[in-house]
């Protein structure tokens, strides 16, 4: 609104600038009224200041135009607020505040001296008397003088003067306040102008998990505007069937239908009603459908509409408001305000365990008063699910553990394919899992509740949406994620049954999910996401090949990605389980053995890596003969240990054997063909060969952009390879160039970070230093120094090497004579 707008010289002890913390709107808009009424001009940033202005610039100029009345309460003196630096400066600045407190609140040592007036505790002509005498002095006239224009001022902010704040209507019928409400000060604020500022009937909806205090919030809401409204009704309206009813009732108490009316006439001539008046509120508590609860929505020009609901989905009705978990201050608060008494450390610790949502904050808070922290802690450790169907608040129909389970017995009504998915994702990690990219992927073995479910996108999508109306989980672009403690509960409540069945749906979620080729960067990403859910699975569940390929590729991608110790322990859980249930001579277990023979080749453990191969060569030999694809795999797996080793002839005679089997078996352009090839031309430049290394890893090469594409990372690798090779003879132009091309390709297709990108950036710095290309080197090795220490540790011997090497160039290039 243009209130204030303007001043003339000498007017400016007429003219205020009001400020106040945000939580006291309510009384900043009523202050800011009695003093337009009574003749003065006000900025108030709420009715002046537009969305974007700079809010700095916009607070010096209102100081400079007028006086400050600052409203002093506990939320104004509150550190973190902009009120604080507000004050400082206008005293700082030797300027004058007039104060009123709005309740019991002591100012800073530096403010007592100031006299306030005192607004609470009185009623609404008494409480405007004090306000006008705080900006005027004793002598102002108690009756209402007459000022021109004011009328016209007034109807700028609307159609009649508020109540006193903490007066309420004269109709209503809200629930009792919540004396223990703690926060959502800023989340109240944006209700209030989202509300206010709308021409036309104001419908927000408030939306959030069940426990998330979405009621205690409206409640809030409703008593602490109480006075901007003659009319106040609350209906609750989980059931749609109800609502008419007590919308009879209410147009019964302001008279737009006798008492007795059938329920539908009366709702039509209430609505009607309400159409012609302005200034009241309507609250619809728990409605979960939009569409039910659009006819009961009013028309109009003005008056509020205020929505709780678990679902999301008002964007046609109303304007939807997220209403997340408490900030961790506002957690520990709330214990607080709830008669805990525990140190920061175990405050912060619990709020963090019960995900900061109200409803499991209270009733924490309850048990405190019979247990410690610890053995709360303890307890909620044991079992989520018991601990938090205790202590249900008086004014919540039913305990956390209790909400959830009747939450899920609903979506299992509307829905059993999203409450299997649901139950399948309480047993994975609390992150994102991509759903609809299971859809037509699941096994043949999947049930067929979870099939059906999952048969096709347009289906996956339908069981997100029943997931997302019932705040069970965040979801977003076909992604499900579940509440951290909302998983908590519902993995307890399943019954040993209901867990089995469940363990395998999320088998079978992974299955489905996870990448077909595990050593394809394009499938990366997809691995990033579902790393957690796969580590989280414990290996002896797994009941399928495809569930334990899918883990495998998991720690493939961990050691793809320089993580080799997570992947190392995982793969070792998952081996020894295999080896128990399957034995050791098992197709499963053999491919266990073979990456976690790699895993332990990549944490310093050559040897023992050294061991499962041969003994896996071995296996493989007996059960399936020489030429069998598994053996030859095994005998290129073997020749690499043997090579890491030192054993470079042992390791050129299995290679030589293996590349013969497999160019016998599959073909000499065969991918696993080029790749045997590619690892001999290495053992050969490894025992002095080198000018065959380079023939055979030319021509490997050639093979693998032929047959795989140049951007391949079998081709990059063995280009490396090659730049290497090519050195060593001689050929220092071309091996730099190549290294070059290879290691831009590698950047872009694997990455900065991936183990080869790094290899082979290590290699061309060296390379580049050789041949004078000095700075360029430097740079290029201490990038990689970097990386390496990122992603592989300060103790990996690759990063000691390149770390060894940068110093020795530093030294070279800092020593006696550099640079002449």
């Amino acid at each position: 609104m243009g209130a204030g707008a303007g001043s003339s010289d000498g007017m400016s002890d007429r003219r205020w600038f009001i400020r106040h913390a945000g939580a006291d709107r309510a009384w900043a808009e009523w202050v800011g009224w009695q003093l337009l009424d009574a003749g003065h001009q006000v900025e108030l940033d709420y009715w002046d200041w537009g969305t974007g202005e700079n809010f700095v610039l916009k607070m010096n100029a209102a100081l400079e135009r007028g006086r400050l009345l600052a409203l002093f309460s506990p939320a104004y003196f509150e550190p973190e607020r902009f009120t604080t630096p507000e004050w400082t400066a206008v005293v700082a600045m030797g300027e004058k505040i007039t104060p009123v407190r709005l309740s019991e609140v002591e100012a800073p040592a530096i403010l007592r001296p100031l006299l306030s007036r005192d607004l609470f505790d009185l009623d609404a002509a008494e409480a405007r008397r004090v306000l006008l005498e705080a900006v005027d002095g004793p002598s102002r006239p108690d009756t209402e003088p007459p000022f021109p224009g004011t009328h016209a001022v007034l109807r700028q902010v609307g159609a009649s003067s508020p109540r006193l704040p903490g007066t309420l209507p004269r109709v209503r019928n809200l629930p009792a306040r919540n004396a223990a409400f703690t926060g959502r000060d800023s989340l109240l604020v944006h209700l209030r102008q989202a509300l206010a500022s709308g021409q036309r009937v104001a419908v927000q909806a408030l939306h959030g998990r069940g426990g998330v205090g979405k009621t205690q919030l409206a409640i809030e809401y409703a008593h602490r505007f109480a006075g901007e409204y003659e009319l106040a009704w609350w209906i609750p309206a989980e059931d749609p069937a109800l609502i008419p009813d007590q919308l009879a009732q209410l147009a019964a108490r302001i008279g737009a239908a006798p008492t007795g009316m059938p329920p539908a006439a009366a709702v039509e001539l209430l609505l009607a009603e309400l159409g012609t008046m302005s200034r009241w509120l309507l609250v619809f508590d728990n409605a979960e459908d939009p569409s039910a609860l659009a006819p009961f929505l009013p028309g109009g020009t003005t008056g509020h509409v205020l929505i709780t609901s678990r679902n999301p989905h008002w964007h046609t009705y109303a304007a939807p408001l997220n209403v997340d978990t408490l900030a961790r201050t506002e957690s520990i608060a709330l214990l607080r305000a709830q008669g805990a008494v525990l140190p920061d450390a175990d405050a912060d610790h619990l709020a963090h365990t019960l995900d900061d949502l109200p409803l499991a904050l209270t009733q924490a808070a309850a048990l405190l008063t019979r247990m410690s922290a610890a053995d709360l802690q303890a307890e909620l450790a044991r079992s989520m699910h018991e601990v938090l169907a205790e202590g249900r608040p008086d004014d919540y129909p039913v305990s956390l553990a209790a909400q959830v389970r009747l939450t899920r017995a609903r979506l299992a009504a509307e829905h059993p394919g999203a409450a299997a998915v649901l139950a399948a994702l309480a047993l994975l990690a609390p992150e994102l899992f991509p759903l609809t990219a299971c859809a037509g992927r699941l096994p043949d073995q999947t049930s067929t509740v979870l099939s059906e479910a999952l048969a096709s996108r347009l289906s996956a999508g339908s069981v997100v949406d029943a997931i997302a109306r019932h705040s069970l989980a965040r979801t977003q672009n076909g992604t499900v994620q579940l509440h951290r403690l909302t998983q908590a509960i519902l993995a307890d409540q399943l019954t040993p049954s209901q867990r089995e069945q469940a363990q395998r749906h999320a088998e079978d979620l992974l299955t489905a999910a996870a990448p077909e080729n595990m050593t394809d960067p394009v499938g990366w990403p997809v691995w990033q996401v579902l790393l957690p859910h796969l580590l989280a699975v414990d290996p002896a569940s797994l009941a399928t090949t495809d569930g334990r390929w899918a883990l495998l590729g998991a720690c493939w991608y961990l050691m793809d990605r320089g993580q080799p110790r997570p992947a190392r322990d995982r793969l070792q859980l998952l081996y020894d389980t295999l080896l128990q249930q399957l034995g050791p001579d098992h197709h499963a277990a053999l491919g266990g053995a073979n990456d976690l023979a790699r895993a332990y080749d990549e944490t310093q453990d050559p040897e023992r890596a050294r061991a499962l191969d041969a003994d896996t060569l071995q296996r493989h030999r007996r059960l399936h003969g020489d030429d069998h694809l598994d053996t030859l795999a095994s005998a290129d797996n073997l020749a690499i240990r043997l090579t890491v080793l030192g054993r470079h002839e042992e390791a050129l005679a299995l290679h030589e054997e293996a590349l013969a089997g497999r160019r016998r078996v599959v073909g000499v352009d065969h991918p696993d063909t080029l790749r045997t090839a590619s690892n001999l031309a290495g053992d050969l430049a490894g025992v002095g060969r080198v000018e065959e290394a380079v023939v055979l890893g030319e021509k490997t090469l050639a093979g693998q952009r032929r047959v795989l594409g140049a951007d391949h990372p079998d081709a990059l690798s063995t280009a490396n390879n090659r730049a290497i090779d090519l050195w060593n003879v001689g050929r220092v132009g071309e091996a730099v160039v190549l290294g070059e091309e290879t290691s831009e390709v590698q950047r872009r297709v694997l990455g900065s970070d991936h183990l080869d990108t790094l290899r082979s950036a290590n290699n061309l710095a060296v390379h580049l230093r050789d041949v004078g290309r000095v700075v360029e080197a430097r740079v290029l090795g201490e990038e990689t120094l970097e990386r390496r220490r990122q992603v592989l540790g300060v103790d990996h011997p690759d990063t000691r090497s390149t770390a060894a090497w940068l110093e020795s160039l530093r030294e070279q290039q800092e020593g006696p004579g550099a640079g002449e």
